[in-house]
């Protein structure tokens, strides 16, 4: 009986221990999302103000056509920095998953970008797509006259250049993620493939990755919610600018918080991309625990 309770004991005094915290994160996380829900719904502007205008700041939202212009461009980073991440992770998964030599170094290398914060990210590419300082006036010194790499500051350009920027910091992420899963696989599909003629490229795109969904959907999801973060990188390289060419929904929250002092606005604002998280990430968790499910029912 005492070997028992002690077991018992050391979980309630755990759980206490934890009890704080939770709280702590009860009140800031939930409590805050629940305050900016409720100011969305007021007129308050540099002060919180405890009136009620029902949706008039969300329609007041989307007739600002810097909200529109800022969900277009979260739409064009959505498929360059999603898709770019995912396609370059998992060739640089498949490449170190060939056990070639110097493997940890190649790792390292990959994965340094990650180490660096948005903001380095965006002064190293804010330098190299700098048309007096980067890589254009490097290779015109060189004798290449007619080469060009000026992208933030052409207005149709300026958005891939920040989409840029950030597959190179967010890949090594994404190929840290699908090498762990492609390490799972069992090898022997390997040795039975070959021996049915098939070849390396077929083996891992039409056997290895559908196995590993679920490494897809955890990646997935960790950029969709550092897209709709986005606001580091956009700040260093651009601005925003050239104009409103690469305004992205975070940079307009954090104007109207902090320099427009309309936090009800803002808070519109973070109520819909609260939403629209919400709604892409919800049916990619749930698929993700199916397909989860189903592989363990079948080991």
């Amino acid at each position: 009986m005492a070997r028992s309770s002690r077991p018992r004991r050391f979980h309630l005094a755990l759980n206490a221990a934890l009890l704080p915290l939770a709280i702590t994160t009860l009140l800031a996380y939930v409590g805050a999302v629940l305050w900016s829900i409720r100011i969305s719904f007021s007129t308050s502007r540099m002060l919180p103000k405890d009136d009620w205008v029902g949706f008039m700041q969300f329609e007041r939202l989307f007739n600002t056509d810097r909200w529109m212009v800022s969900l277009q461009h979260m739409g064009i980073l959505a498929v360059v920095y999603i898709g770019g991440v995912l396609v370059l992770g998992t060739l640089m998964a498949i490449f170190i998953d060939q056990r070639i030599k110097g493997e940890s170094w190649f790792r390292t290398i990959f994965l340094y970008p990650f180490a660096m914060s948005f903001v380095v990210t965006g002064l190293i590419w804010q330098w190299l797509f700098n048309p007096g300082l980067g890589l254009q006036h490097a290779f015109r010194e060189l004798g290449w006259e007619s080469f060009t790499f000026d992208w933030t500051t052409r207005q149709d350009l300026v958005i891939y250049a920040v989409g840029l920027a950030m597959v190179w910091q967010g890949s090594g992420t994404t190929m840290a993620i699908i090498l762990a899963a492609l390490r799972g696989v069992d090898e022997e599909q390997w040795k039975a493939a070959r021996l049915e003629g098939v070849s390396k490229p077929r083996y891992y795109f039409s056997i290895v990755l559908p196995q590993i969904g679920p490494a897809f959907a955890t990646s997935f999801v960790l950029l969709a919610v550092a897209l709709v973060r986005t606001f580091d990188v956009v700040a260093i390289m651009t601005h925003g600018g050239p104009g409103d060419a690469s305004e992205v929904p975070a940079k307009f929250i954090i104007d109207h918080l902090f320099e427009r002092n309309n936090i009800a606005l803002a808070s519109a604002a973070s109520v819909v991309m609260l939403i629209t998280v919400f709604t892409v990430l919800t049916p990619m968790l749930y698929w993700r625990s199916k397909v989860q499910a189903r592989l363990e029912a079948g080991h």
